[in-house]
């Protein structure tokens, strides 16, 4: 026998064995799964009555909220695939997303409008708009809630899966400038969810307060893996410190994913001494490599296991975790907490390689450095419309991550540089290439090259090296308002120097390495 794998089933079983229990808590709203389950039902009863057809892109611009968990089963329970969009990017960047996933209806927040209006004239083909909130006085399209009780009752026609087909776009930074849609089927959902449980053992005595927006590569997996076992979902809008802490005593949070910045500000935050956090089991960090020393200070602060993992928007995302294996005994905590800050083993499912510049593989001995490569049911369908891209980053029937590593002889792995020019700056993948992109149209800029340099708060920042034209000056200050105006704030340079010359190769390339080097040096290897 053969049934198609697919996240929907993830829901219709909660609904069928946890339907009276909590299953979504967002401010004072709480669904039960069997409420969850009929709202569901009503958003693609809902997008199929507006027109969708079969392989539709879907499109939500939203913060955590529950129109945007219900966005991952009602979407595809219509047929169609969901876009989540990273609601941090400049207006024109979101416009070149809508438009080359050619979005069909856009789930779209009111607070948004603003941006809309400078969306729209972007757009070459014009998307049908649900607002999630109250609709803006100048438009004339539908609200969510009134969308769902227009369809309250009604079921979507059953569907014939294929699970090969694709569920999720997401976009990446990309190193060119230009985002790349990742196709991610129902099968790799499906099998990430297993595989993701497998290792982390969720049920439905778990709490997860989603911390990290639900459009980002650190916590989309989770919608379909918590549900599966009938955990509660506890959504926060933006990331709060004290918000947070709160919510953990008085939901009795047991799990949330963390990037190090917001461990850090967790950690300085003073309501943390006097709030009853006893309930937490597991602190998930990923999006940048957690210090040591900062996963001893989060466990004893929180008084659960503090442990890292590594995935990509290409690979579901969750590939590897760095749990303790329990055969090693009681090691120093020293020990321990250096495991538990790397990227970890590969979890089931994954198989897991370095490389060298000629694809030899390499030996996992601790030292030896080589590109990450990944072969998987998780990995991606592909890049949506770049078939060049797909076989570049597909070749030899291994996805190549463009990420150096070393893995030692337990199997574990440590991100010890980029491939790819890209800085991890609080969890957020920033392009170098698409802000130098940004400072060669100013017109006193020669040339540039932008590179991470380490920051207390972040993690690491990106800096602008600058190379000004002959007769001609800029500021500082000038060259940031410039970048401002072109970029998502938090890809904007943190500081800009002005120099004589950058450092080149035979071959013309610009030398970050030795760029990054003074910045760097005496400090821990550079990881991500």
């Amino acid at each position: 026998m053969h049934v198609p794998l697919t996240p929907l089933d993830f829901k219709r079983r909660a609904v069928q064995l946890f339907g009276n229990k909590i299953g979504v808590i967002d401010g004072d709203r709480r669904f039960t799964y069997r409420e969850f389950g009929e709202r569901t039902d009503a958003l693609a009863s809902a997008l199929l009555q507006r027109g969708a057809r079969r392989g539709d892109r879907i499109a939500c611009m939203a913060f955590n909220s529950t129109a945007l968990l219900e966005a991952y089963f009602g979407v595809l329970a219509a047929g169609c695939v969901l876009l989540p969009v990273n609601i941090r990017l400049k207006p024109a960047e979101m416009a070149y997303i809508l438009d080359d996933a050619a979005v069909s209806q856009v789930l779209i927040d009111s607070e948004f409008a603003g941006a809309w209006r400078e969306i729209e004239p972007a757009l070459s083909q014009k998307p049908e708009l649900v607002w999630i909130g109250a609709v803006p006085e100048d438009r004339h399209e539908d609200a969510y809630e009134d969308t769902l009780r227009a369809s309250a009752g009604k079921q979507p026609p059953a569907l014939e899966i294929d699970e090969n087909a694709v569920a999720e776009l997401f976009y990446t930074s990309g190193t060119t400038g230009r985002p790349k849609g990742v196709m991610l089927t129902h099968r790799n959902l499906y099998l990430h969810a297993l595989s993701t449980l497998a290792c982390l053992h969720a049920d439905d005595s778990d709490v997860h307060l989603h911390t990290i927006p639900l459009f980002h590569v650190n916590g989309w997996g989770t919608p379909q893996a918590l549900t599966a076992v009938g955990g509660t979902h506890v959504l926060l809008r933006r990331f709060d410190p004290p918000e947070v802490l709160r919510l953990i005593e008085e939901e009795r949070i047991t799990r949330f994913f963390a990037v190090p910045t917001m461990l850090t500000l967790l950690l300085n935050e003073p309501s943390i001494k006097s709030r009853n956090l006893s309930s937490l089991r597991l602190i998930h960090t990923g999006g940048s490599t957690t210090p040591p020393d900062m996963a001893r200070r989060a466990e004893e602060a929180f008084g659960c296991r503090v442990f890292g993992g590594y995935g990509l928007s290409e690979t579901s995302p969750v590939i590897t975790l760095a749990q303790a294996k329990q055969h090693l005994g009681a090691e120093p905590d020293d020990q321990r907490w250096r495991r538990q800050s790397s990227a970890g083993m590969p979890i089931l499912g994954v198989d897991l390689a370095i490389v060298d510049e000629d694809g030899r593989e390499l030996p996992w001995d601790g030292g030896s450095e080589g590109e990450v490569v990944v072969r998987s049911n998780l990995v991606m369908a592909g890049y949506w419309g770049d078939e060049e891209s797909t076989q570049q980053a597909m070749r030899g029937g291994w996805f190549h991550t463009g990420d150096i590593a070393t893995i030692d002889s337990e199997g574990y792995a440590l991100i010890v540089d980029r491939k790819k020019d890209i800085i991890i700056s609080g969890g957020e993948n920033v392009s170098s290439v698409e802000i130098e992109k940004a400072l060669y149209e100013h017109p006193a800029v020669l040339e540039s090259a932008v590179i991470a340099v380490p920051d207390e708060q972040w993690g690491e920042v990106p800096k602008a090296l600058v190379v000004l034209r002959p007769q001609t000056r800029a500021t500082e200050a000038e060259i940031l308002e410039f970048c401002r105006e072109r970029l998502a704030s938090f890809k904007v340079p943190k500081s800009v120097e002005f120099i004589e010359e950058l450092p080149k190769g035979g071959t013309g390339k610009i030398l970050k390495s030795q760029l990054r080097e003074p910045y760097w040096k005496g400090k821990e290897a550079r990881v991500h």
